[in-house]
């Protein structure tokens, strides 16, 4: 067994021609938080997409080299990628609870992978929402729309969804750029207890976040690797120039 959670090996990604990833090498560590950081159009987004196949939905898509998580390649011809998706999970930058109660958005997963005995739904429904620090929110209204929750409120619930499918990983594209500081400090504090059970990589603009969550980043630029350091290395004496001159806003 790997000591890593994730491995990346050359990632190179191509939309049609235009190559977006240049032989990405990086290792995660499980139980740790990842931050990949950057420009925007740097490639950290793509490459965060690339841990579960997601890139996979834009047509023309073409990506070698390797991803293992738990020392498979995620990238071999005969991988189930509904199994790699219910086992990677992803959290995008606008909250997306679905039209329906707040009860059918976590018990959605499992509906879809056979779990249909009402009992076992309820736990896993309230077990998700204590995980995700939203039960005591909703504990009251699961059977109200999950639309009409606060942004903040929303996001938990996204990731209450993504975590009753029991996942291995869960990536964050930004979540918290939609969310006023309240709801931010209550996710970033949901990220720190969620770190424990599950391994998170996460795509952030913001240096401080990445400071206050992160325990290693990367920095990205071009669809390069430019530098890969835990956090507090890498914010105190980064090896590289353009890394600096992007933490300390000199960039350009």
């Amino acid at each position: 067994m790997s000591l890593y959670k994730i491995q990346a090996k050359d990632v190179c990604l191509f939309y049609h021609q235009e190559q977006a990833l240049f032989n990405v090498n990086l290792n995660i560590e499980a139980n740790q938080v990842t931050a990949l950081i950057g420009p925007s159009g740097c490639g950290k987004s793509t490459f965060l997409r690339s841990l579960n196949r997601l890139n996979e939905l834009i047509e023309g898509t073409t990506t070698t080299g390797e991803v293992l998580i738990d020392g498979v390649n995620i990238y071999d011809n005969d991988t189930d990628v509904v199994k790699l998706r219910k086992e990677v999970g992803m959290v995008f930058q606008k909250p997306s609870a679905f039209p329906m109660s707040i009860y059918d958005n976590v018990a959605y997963g499992p509906r879809i992978h056979g779990i249909t005995k009402k009992n076992t739904l309820d736990e896993i429904v309230e077990r998700s929402l204590r995980q995700a620090n939203l039960w005591e929110e909703a504990k009251d209204r699961l059977t109200s729309s999950g639309l009409r929750m606060s942004g903040g409120q929303q996001q938990r619930l996204v990731i209450a969804r993504v975590l009753s499918v029991n996942p291995k990983v869960i990536l964050m594209d930004e979540p918290a750029s939609a969310l006023d500081p309240i709801s931010t400090a209550k996710l970033e504090d949901l990220i720190s207890e969620l770190k424990k059970e599950y391994t998170i990589v996460i795509v952030t603009h913001n240096m401080q976040q990445a400071a206050r969550v992160s325990d290693s980043t990367a920095f990205f630029l071009s669809g390069h690797l430019i530098e890969y350091q835990p956090t507090e290395r890498l914010f105190v004496n980064p090896g590289d120039k353009r890394t600096e001159d992007y933490i300390t806003g000199r960039f350009g």
